[in-house]
């Protein structure tokens, strides 16, 4: 296929880069030139919220859109895009799903199209993905793990873990994960596109596909089993007042929004072929990637740093 990826050098679009070469696409990348992207690829440089002018000429097989921001970047590119292009998907997440009361399938209620966070901001490029004349999928990924990760959460935990010493681990161990690494969701985005496969679908793994224990012992062991296991009861994280998912990334205790985040309904996704690879092999190659960096780990900079303040997590474990 000719494939253009919007975006393309970043963490989920560089994942699509590498499968779509490796597969011997032709690929082509829009981004602000900024980042590396593999050899072989052609880049166009232009800004989704201003100059699109280096994507006017040319056709393609399949767009995949990884624009995380304003709604109307989407919109903008499917409709110069329609009539040049085949597909359409743009990456979406299960964030634009109203409450978090319960496991959420495709057809559950969406949020209000005017809220003015990330999930409006994910909406609002659903709607405007929508405006391309072609067959369009909406990919709501979940939490997304893996190399090139540039929000920081598992690089954390095998930044922190390499430290070693005593480690606040965040209980129960038994607690189950539901996340997509990158390269997979990537591999179903394009078998999506040579389908042409429209609609919105849930793409993360089923729930339990790892559990925090799983995932802390096999970091260590990745990282050289320096680091102690402390694992600490949901009611003492709460009671030191910290908070997960930002300062113990990828942990949520047990409740509603756990329920939310881990516990989605993927029925549909695993119907058509996703497959998600074990969590091993996600640790393993986001540890070696890291070790490969010259510099420190890429951060983006729309997002917040996360992880746990030393002192805080050894003031926790001395009580």
């Amino acid at each position: 296929m000719r494939v253009l990826i919007l975006g393309g050098s970043g963490f989920v679009g560089r994942a699509v880069a590498d499968e779509a070469v490796h597969r011997g696409h032709d690929v082509t990348v829009f981004n602000r030139g900024l980042r590396a992207v593999p050899a072989g690829v052609t880049t166009l440089t232009g800004d989704r919220l201003g100059d699109l002018s280096a994507l006017e000429p040319g056709t393609w097989d399949a767009v995949v859109d990884t624009w995380s921001a304003r709604g109307e970047a989407v919109r903008r590119t499917a409709e110069l895009l329609s009539g040049r292009a085949g597909h359409y998907t743009y990456v979406s997440s299960r964030s634009v799903y109203a409450g978090t009361e319960h496991e959420k399938a495709e057809d559950a209620p969406l949020v209000d199209v005017a809220d003015e966070g990330y999930a409006g901001d994910k909406l609002r490029g659903e709607l405007g993905a929508a405006v391309f004349d072609g067959p369009v999928l909406l990919g709501r990924a979940g939490l997304i793990l893996g190399p090139y990760e540039d929000i920081g959460r598992l690089p954390w935990w095998l930044g922190r873990l390499a430290r070693g010493g005593p480690t606040l681990a965040p209980g129960p161990r038994d607690l189950g994960l539901q996340y997509i690494d990158a390269r997979d969701l990537a591999i179903f985005l394009l078998d999506a596109a040579a389908s042409r496969l429209g609609g919105a679908f849930n793409l993360v793994s089923v729930p339990g596909h790892t559990t925090m224990g799983e995932l802390l012992d096999t970091a260590n062991e990745v990282t050289g089993g320096r680091a102690q296991l402390r694992w600490v009861e949901p009611a003492v994280i709460a009671a030191a007042g910290i908070e997960p998912w930002s300062q113990l990334p990828i942990y949520l205790p047990p409740g509603e929004l756990h329920t939310f985040l881990h516990q989605g309904d993927v029925t549909k996704a695993y119907g058509q072929g996703l497959v998600c690879r074990p969590v091993r092999e996600t640790v393993e190659d986001t540890w070696a990637w890291m070790r490969g960096l010259p510099g420190d780990v890429p951060q983006r900079a729309d997002r917040p740093q996360v992880g746990l303040d030393p002192q805080v997590e050894a003031k926790v474990l001395g009580e």
